[in-house]
């Protein structure tokens, strides 16, 4: 169903982003794969989930969505634009203006309010998928879907852009962010998605740029021409600092976290659980190249390990960052056998001069 992308990654970036959650945070996530997963996500990110006045969200992108040089970190333009009221000589939106680019900034809400009902808490006031934008860039992107297109009809500072869409599968005027931006989105869409999936369903109808979007079910959420997308976004673009600490500020703000931030491979667990491309290897040690592990999926909790050369280490981690098994090679040993495993989504990770790969395996 879903689009096969394989991609180069640093298993070392899931063990850092995975260490910013509260300890034990996702600890009730073990064994579950697919929309079981996504439901205990559901769960775990809705429990202490509180709505903060949609006023004070000026006060978060004041502390937290800064440049280095104090100005408001905007996704879709390259303003410098002051944080407060323009009477204290900020850019601020007051009601007024915002015509022309760089002249105010605004709420923007990337899962447009209109698409779940206009001002409907949690999600109008849900810092999550809301962040700083040109106030004249946000009133160009309007309720359009994100997407790659051609041609553009506008283009801002930053390259965000509006035009037809490109993408396979959506026929459809479309909005573009900018390549460093579009893991970002990527993962506060999977956000969305998980957070509001008792509600999600019902969103059809509400707008007909959130129905080419929508598909109307709880589970998957977004068409399939969306979750490709927005897996390769998701993938291209990597979470980075950045992103890392406004999850972090968003969960003391109202509570909740995104668990994509946290754990990136969460999204492959549940919308494509067979994607044989999970994987997350350096360059110098391809995997793919090396190793032979069966079967995957395993069915009797076992499994087989079979490499091309001798290797140092073996380490079986939970889908949730737990070392769960190791196994120290020895006598430039390559074959290896990991048994009583609980059925879920793991990653194996070999280890060879310094060198690692890992890659996903199944237990069912």
């Amino acid at each position: 169903m879903f689009k096969k992308i394989l991609q180069i990654s640093l298993f070392l970036s899931f063990l850092i982003v995975e260490a910013q959650a509260p300890a034990n945070y996702y600890n009730s996530t073990q064994g579950k794969s697919g929309f079981e997963l996504k439901t205990e996500l559901h769960q775990i990110i809705s429990e202490n989930h509180f709505t903060q006045p949609y006023g004070a969200i000026w006060g978060f992108f004041e502390e937290h969505d800064v440049k280095p040089d104090g100005t408001v970190w905007d996704i879709f333009s390259d303003c410098d634009f002051n944080f407060g009221h323009p009477d204290d000589g900020g850019n601020q939106d007051n009601g007024f203006g915002g015509n022309i680019e760089c002249e105010y900034f605004n709420r923007e809400h990337s899962f447009p309010r209109s698409w779940f009902g206009g001002n409907i808490d949690p999600m109008y006031t849900d810092i999550i998928h809301i962040y700083p934008a040109d106030k004249m860039v946000n009133s160009t992107r309007a309720a359009y879907v994100f997407a790659n297109v051609n041609n553009p009809t506008f283009t801002s500072q930053n390259g965000s852009k509006l035009g037809p869409s490109v993408t396979p599968g959506l026929s459809a005027t479309a909005f573009e962010m900018p390549d460093d931006l579009k893991g970002d989105l990527a993962r506060t869409y999977f956000y969305m998605a998980t957070r509001y999936e008792d509600q999600i369903a019902n969103w059809v109808g509400n707008n007909p740029n959130g129905d080419l979007l929508l598909n109307g079910t709880s589970d998957q959420a977004y068409h399939d021409w969306a979750i490709d997308l927005l897996y390769e976004w998701h993938i291209n673009d990597p979470v980075d600092q950045k992103e890392i600490d406004r999850n972090n500020a968003a969960f003391e703000f109202q509570g909740n976290r995104n668990p994509f931030v946290d754990n990136p491979d969460f999204i492959c667990a549940i919308w494509d659980v067979d994607e044989e491309d999970c994987t997350f290897s350096n360059a110098s040690f391809n995997l793919k190249d090396q190793i032979n592990i069966y079967p995957n999926p395993a069915t009797n909790s076992k499994v087989f390990i079979e490499t091309k050369q001798p290797i140092d280490q073996i380490q079986l981690y939970s889908i949730t960052g737990k070392l769960i098994q190791q196994i120290t090679a020895k006598n430039q040993q390559t074959n290896f056998e990991i048994n009583s495993i609980k059925p879920g989504i793991y990653l194996l990770k070999v280890t060879q001069n310094q060198n690692s790969s890992t890659h996903k395996i199944i237990v069912k």
